[in-house]
């Protein structure tokens, strides 16, 4: 996998930046283009995406469906941990639990925070936090996804 960090690195400052830098993310896993993310803030324990409010990510009721939020709450996780995990560890989700507060009738911004040492931690559980919030600062999914974090292998470490 590319460095997550490095390509948002490079990519922000050009023109349309977030936006190369979100299309070629999505890429990377190819089910997150489905909500159409846009970073907006991509560092080492926190990140944010936005999702927008549109007709490919509604539901009945035209809100954002839960889990295309739950969707980029993966999204920022994953490049979150991408920018987080010590070189000498990898990361696989091992699980989601999330709350539905509030109707997500705006875009969405999901965010994605962890503190540092979580990453440097002898317990391969880390937790993620994550909440997706609407426009006026209202919290419409929270919860935590689960990583397994432990050493890479002698031949996987780079």
């Amino acid at each position: 996998m590319p460095d997550v960090l490095q390509l948002w690195k490079k990519l922000t400052p050009l023109p349309q930046g977030e936006r190369l830098f979100s299309i070629a993310f999505s890429q990377i896993a190819p089910y997150f283009s489905t909500v159409s993310p846009r970073f907006t803030v991509l560092e080492p324990n926190h990140v944010e995406l936005v999702i927008k409010k549109r007709r490919k990510v509604h539901n009945h009721i035209k809100t954002v469906h839960v889990i295309a939020i739950c969707n980029g709450l993966e999204a920022a996780m994953g490049a979150l941990a991408e920018a987080s995990v010590p070189a000498d560890k990898r990361w696989i989700p091992k699980g989601m639990d999330v709350t539905y507060p509030a109707k997500a009738d705006t875009d969405i911004t999901c965010i994605a925070e962890t503190d540092p040492e979580q990453w440097t931690s002898e317990d391969p559980d880390v937790p993620v936090r994550v909440r997706g919030v609407r426009e006026d600062g209202t919290v419409v999914v929270e919860g935590v996804i689960r990583l397994w974090v432990t050493p890479k292998s002698p031949k996987t470490r780079r």
